[in-house]
């Protein structure tokens, strides 16, 4: 299905760039971006676009038909799924996802896995994995906005949550299920808004990325992007100011400016050693539009820094 490309004049990217949440993995000599799901297109699943040289994005469709239908059974209807996490380990692509509807903590955390991205493969398809974990109001937390992370011996992790008391981290198993009871509390704002958790490790710390503030209001968004840095993925995570992220603490790494409105619903990427900032912003020249944005990290006095556009 066409869709219309916007106002994307002076911008570095062009296509198809109408993104929530992106998450971005290299296979090959192609770039993949998974997005939030769009209720309109692809009856609300995870989105998928491509790219060969980074800057001109091409829509290939969507990774299921149609939404699982656990999800429905667990949580009940959801317009559309949220916040995918894409990684690549164990021979094969884990595509972590998360269901829920605005202001709900009945939410779950889903899992897909693929042996190939390319759409022509005959080996090409989409395996659903059912549930990872889910929350109620009964939990502390709220399970969306799932990040896969490997910790520096090697062993596999799952960082989640949202508003409620925060982030949480928990190890996971082989198959990319959770493993154990060990729950760890990393970052929170008292109830306030803080979403989208990403960890990587560099230099000896790992940083946690999260979301601050509104998202999801067009030009009235004010998503801002923070870090913290640990020596442990358990943490305590501290920001640059020694502000424990449990209490409120994360550096700003990234705001509004100019047509760039609310940039948020990060995901960083370790691109063959350059660091990439992956996420979505509002954009004031084209009614308010979430576009695609993928930025340089680099690393100054052991924190990140955005490169210029």
């Amino acid at each position: 299905m066409a869709m219309a490309q916007g106002n994307n004049q002076g911008l570095p990217f062009s296509g198809d760039l109408e993104t929530h949440d992106p998450s971005l993995i290299r296979a090959g000599n192609t770039l993949y971006v998974f997005s939030t799901g769009d209720p309109n297109r692809g009856l609300g699943n995870i989105q998928i676009r491509a790219s060969q040289d980074g800057k001109n994005w091409k829509y290939l469709g969507t990774v299921f038909d149609q939404i699982p239908a656990w999800i429905t059974q667990a949580i009940g209807f959801v317009p559309n799924l949220w916040a995918p996490d894409i990684s690549f380990w164990n021979g094969k692509y884990h595509l972590y996802y998360a269901a829920s509807t605005f202001g709900s903590q009945n939410s779950a955390i889903g899992l897909a896995t693929n042996t190939t991205l390319e759409p022509k493969s005959p080996k090409y398809k989409w395996v659903d994995e059912g549930m990872v974990l889910r929350s109620s109001p009964a939990d502390s937390f709220n399970a969306i906005d799932p990040n896969f992370v490997r910790d520096a011996q090697g062993q596999p992790w799952l960082v989640w949550g949202s508003f409620w008391d925060g982030i949480r981290l928990q190890r996971l198993d082989a198959s990319g299920k959770l493993l154990g009871n060990s729950l760890y509390r990393l970052a929170s704002r008292g109830g306030g808004a803080i979403e989208a958790p990403g960890i990587v490790y560099h230099g000896g710390y790992y940083y946690l990325f999260v979301s601050f503030d509104a998202c999801c209001k067009g030009v009235d968004s004010t998503y801002n992007i923070r870090v913290g840095r640990a020596k442990q993925i358990t943490g305590p995570y501290l920001d640059q100011n020694k502000v424990p992220m449990t209490q409120g603490g994360g550096s700003l790494l990234l705001k509004s400016q100019g047509r760039f409105i609310g940039p948020g619903g990060e995901f960083v990427y370790d691109d063959k050693g350059t660091f990439r900032l992956v996420y979505h912003f509002y954009d004031r020249d084209d009614f308010g539009f979430p576009k695609l944005a993928i930025r340089r990290l680099e690393w100054i006095g052991g924190w990140p820094v955005v490169s210029p556009w």
